[in-house]
């Protein structure tokens, strides 16, 4: 198997009520901690309108993220590319490459709340319409070129971007998909990565993972492009773990009811039908209807293999960070992960659980022959000793 990469996708969903600036503050420090448990990368939402999503602009918070990390690649998930001048878009994300020296991916959406595209007096559609034709325009841009055209209501006028990226030759660009297969498709004519953020959040989505990748690779082919990389690609999923299952479905009492309320009442992810019932009932339905798991780290190790045979093979898995549990219990979700899940899809041909459990094999087959030789070895220094007595040395 290849080893897999994790990573934490933050809308973020915190608590309606609350204060704004003790969350954001937290989500910087979550970063710190996700950096310190040796997590891969994060992804950050840009959203605008429904009072729980907080981030409104994820460059502004990855710039202060990067400034608490060292290690940790930071991405927008997802810029909501018709949003916004496609000339800005790319001149701010080559700069927070500079910033970051390196750190920094572009992930590219369409904007996934239609409170929020309704605000700009755009539809759903008109914003899925333009998402290519923005995203044609930043990739120009990044190669260098003059660009004089016309997407949506932005004008470009030979616009050059006064500085090149300092990733060579530059930094990685992911596009998002859910049921459809808008994104699968841009993945492939365009030459970017693709992140499946319907992967588990529905039957449709986990049913056509298969088939997105399937069309990643006929378009790229149809576009003269080589294959993509699977290597690239990124699922994402949600999880909760504790030491036991009790504990587990005693953290979610603090917000998993709440989640789906808001995801019932915002989402527009096709297929998805939560349940408005008691917390362990939603418990139930996380995991029993593959929407994620909600347990001991076995539990979420058989999550992810069971994207893994469903997929064919992917590059990184992708936590969903959200607070069905309160922050302490989070937070011990997340090391947990990093301890006991990670370890058991990472490593080359051999995980590194598997090479911890190799080692004990190994010395209890030779713990006979290691008893005898250490006998042996006792035995000798004892007649030194004697012979050295004897002698009067």
């Amino acid at each position: 198997m290849t080893s897999l990469r994790f990573g934490a996708f933050l809308p973020p969903i915190h608590p309606l009520g609350e204060s704004p600036t003790w969350w954001l503050r937290h989500d910087l420090d979550f970063m710190a901690h996700l950096d310190r448990l040796g997590f891969d990368e994060a992804w950050i939402g840009e959203h605008h309108s429904t009072g729980r999503d907080l981030i409104a602009s994820p460059e502004i918070f990855i710039a202060a993220a990067a400034e608490r990390t060292t290690r940790i690649r930071l991405g927008t998930g997802m810029t909501s590319l018709p949003y916004h001048h496609p000339l800005w878009v790319a001149d701010r994300m080559v700069m927070l490459d500079h910033l970051t020296q390196g750190r920094v991916m572009l992930g590219v959406g369409p904007g996934s709340l239609p409170s929020d595209v309704a605000m700009i007096g755009m539809t759903p559609t008109e914003s899925r319409e333009l998402l290519e034709t923005h995203l044609d325009v930043i990739q120009r841009l990044l190669a260098g070129e003059s660009v004089t055209t016309t997407v949506g209501s932005h004008t470009l006028v030979d616009a050059t971007l006064q500085l090149r990226p300092f990733t060579e030759p530059c930094f990685e660009i992911a596009v998002a998909a859910t049921a459809s297969p808008t994104g699968a498709r841009l993945a492939g004519s365009r030459g970017v990565s693709l992140i499946s953020l319907g992967a588990t959040m529905s039957q449709d989505g986990f049913d056509a993972l298969a088939y997105h990748w399937g069309i990643a690779t006929e378009r790229a082919a149809h576009a003269g492009r080589p294959a993509p990389d699977r290597a690239t690609w990124r699922l994402v999923t949600n999880v909760h773990v504790a030491e036991t299952r009790e504990q587990a479905y005693r953290d979610v009492e603090f917000g998993l009811r709440d989640w789906v309320r808001h995801l019932n009442d915002n989402a527009a992810t096709p297929g998805l039908a939560l349940p408005d019932g008691s917390t362990r009932e939603l418990i139930e339905f996380v995991n029993e209807s593959g929407l994620g798991a909600i347990g001991t780290a076995d539990d979420v190790r058989r999550q992810i293999q069971r994207m893994v045979d469903q997929s064919g093979g992917f590059g990184t898995v992708l936590l969903l960070a959200h607070d069905w549990a309160g922050p302490t219990a989070k937070w011990r979700s997340w090391e947990l992960v990093a301890r006991q899940v990670a370890p058991h899809f990472q490593g080359s041909g051999t995980t590194h659980a598997q090479a911890s459990h190799d080692a004990r094999a190994r010395i209890l087959a030779r713990r006979e022959e290691a008893s005898i030789a250490a006998g042996a070895a006792l035995e000798h220094m004892n007649r030194k000793y004697a012979d050295e007595v004897a002698g009067g040395a």
